[in-house]
């Protein structure tokens, strides 16, 4: 939704008073207009998509759910709105699912308001406020040491596999996913579940993990070769 050329942004917080203070923050700004709130995942899931706004300011953490299921499902329905995660923890599972989810940011509540203001203006404008250093950490944490055995599940996937997981690395969603492959988003869901299954794990988050911490590897084997 654009309102005069403003940057519309949705906020979605449990904590009332954390809300107030964010929206007058954000309303005193000439070129910001917040156009809803929420305080539930149930509720953001149906006034965002009615909102469409540019930027949805998501608490990680609500009483029902979390911030970063609805970050994946709204951008899952359109890649157009920018997903900003406020959170009170600094947690680098969290962190690790907001990338997996296309979050463009990821701020602590402990930021100064200038820099919220800056954030939102930053995701607005396509600029991703992830910061490398601690994605590397997080990724770091997430390596399991099981190379050999990684390269015996990768040669159980399929070809049409492989490249799936490649794009599950690459963050994108499952209708992402179909539209660059040409197929039904069922039928993704469908490659999804086997590959998962062939390699062990439950969760996307987890693939893709273990495709990053291949490029790693293999970057590193690059770097020590030169």
């Amino acid at each position: 939704m654009r309102v005069q050329g403003k940057i519309t942004v949705f906020l979605l917080d449990d904590h009332e008073v954390v809300r107030r203070g964010v929206h007058e923050l954000l309303s005193g700004e000439e070129d910001i207009e917040v156009v809803g709130e929420a305080g539930t995942t149930a509720d953001a899931l149906v006034r965002i998509p009615a909102t469409r706004p540019d930027v949805a300011v998501l608490d990680v953490r609500l009483p029902d759910g979390s911030g970063v299921e609805v970050c994946r499902e709204i951008r899952s329905q359109d890649e157009n709105i920018k997903c900003l995660m406020l959170t009170s923890y600094a947690d680098d599972e969290a962190l690790f699912d907001a990338i997996m989810a296309g979050a463009s940011g990821y701020v602590l509540k402990a930021i100064r308001g200038n820099e919220l203001l800056s954030a939102v203006r930053d995701v607005a404008a396509g600029k991703s406020l992830l910061d490398p250093v601690a994605t590397a950490r997080v990724l770091e944490r997430l390596r399991d040491g099981k190379g050999a055995r990684g390269d015996d599940r990768m040669a159980s996937l399929t070809e049409q596999e492989r490249r799936i997981l490649d794009l599950i690395g690459e963050g994108l969603t499952n209708r992402a996913i179909g539209e660059r492959l040409h197929l039904a988003e069922k039928t993704i869901k469908n490659y999804v579940s086997s590959l998962l299954s062939k390699l062990g794990m439950e969760r996307r988050s987890q693939a893709a993990a273990y495709v990053a911490r291949r490029q790693a590897e293999k970057r590193q084997g690059a770097g020590e070769r030169h």
